[in-house]
């Protein structure tokens, strides 16, 4: 199990921290002593099953609820007592936007930057031009929104986001039941905005998670379980794990890899008269110069596939769900 986090050198670094951070509803704990240090100008994804608290969370990071127990600060600003200061550099975007379908792309971000900027109309409208191109709806600006797409939609709700220009962005589910190209869309928003802001993120979507994200914290059941760098959380396994196919058989080699010291696991699967090996190993040189060879002993056997196993963000999401689960 993973509860750590790399300490950074300077809290400057940092866009959120809490500490031991809950909220109850009566007896219930929604979320329990949470502790989490989001770098700034990172994708932090922020992951758990339905009911894990992560909808909690975002409210008491807007301010649209307050702690029951701990503290925590965005942006260097308290929590508790600076909601209005944290507003004022953050952009939100909820799961479920909703919009006139009369209104235009334009004049939906013109309506937002209204509460932002008190200068003249050229101000506005060159913010709102800029969030056009971002959002890729510079040739629909001037169209209503009824028939946009789903990723329109979405592109849409982010652009408003960002209309005070935000140095921290909250997105709930961005990707959410959005098709392939939409999805794709979103995501090349997110890796261009990653210069130029902290984003932190709510989804369901591991695969997208894989791809652009910086930092992933698992919640479930209100408690964190895991917070690391995405490369550090796929890297976690004992050892270092082998997949391997074989045909033919494969009694000997069996006994043969049973028998060897720095193999620490062997799991079999029969398929299609094929055998699916998954080994792990502590020793990762004597694995490199002995395991094929002790495969290939016999002349019955013949490996079809061979290399170290690379873990997908599900695998290690489902494990450490269930992991906790047991320990409960």
């Amino acid at each position: 199990m993973i509860t750590k986090q790399k300490q950074m050198e300077h809290s400057d670094d940092i866009a959120i921290e809490t500490v031991n951070l809950s909220k109850a509803f009566g007896d219930f704990f929604a979320l329990k002593s949470l502790n989490l240090r989001v770098p700034k100008k990172s994708i932090f994804a922020f992951l758990g099953p339905n009911g894990a608290g992560k909808t909690t969370t975002i409210k008491l990071l807007l301010g649209l609820t307050r702690p029951t127990t701990g503290t925590g600060s965005v942006l260097g600003h308290d929590l508790r007592t600076d909601s209005k200061q944290i507003r004022a550099k953050i952009g939100y975007m909820a799961q479920n936007q909703r919009y006139s379908e009369r209104m235009t792309p334009r004049e939906i971000l013109r309506f937002a930057a209204r509460f932002f900027y008190q200068k003249e109309n050229g101000a506005i409208d060159e913010r709102v031009t800029q969030l056009l191109d971002l959002a890729g709806l510079s040739d629909k600006a001037d169209r209503t929104v009824r028939g946009f797409s789903g990723g329109e939609l979405q592109r849409l709700g982010i652009a408003q986001a960002l209309i005070n220009n935000p140095d921290l962005l909250i997105l709930d589910e961005p990707a959410a039941g959005l098709d392939p190209q939409g999805r794709e869309d979103v995501l090349t928003i997110m890796s261009d905005l990653r210069e130029h802001a902290t984003i932190f993120y709510s989804t369901h979507i591991l695969d997208d998670v894989q791809r652009v994200s910086d930092m992933v914290a698992i919640l479930n059941r209100g408690s964190l379980i895991a917070c690391e760098s995405i490369e550090t959380l796929l890297a976690d396994s004992d050892g270092i794990v082998y997949s391997i196919t074989t045909k033919g058989d494969i009694s000997s080699n069996l006994q043969l890899l049973q028998s060897q010291s720095w193999i620490t696991s062997i799991q079999t699967e029969r398929v299609d008269g094929k055998t699916r090996w998954t080994i792990s190993v502590n020793d990762e040189e004597r694995a490199e110069d002995e395991l094929l060879r002790t495969l290939l002993k016999h002349e019955r056997t013949t490996v079809i596939q061979f290399g170290v196993k690379e873990f997908e963000l599900e695998e290690v999401f489902l494990r450490l769900v269930e992991e906790k689960r047991n320990d409960n």
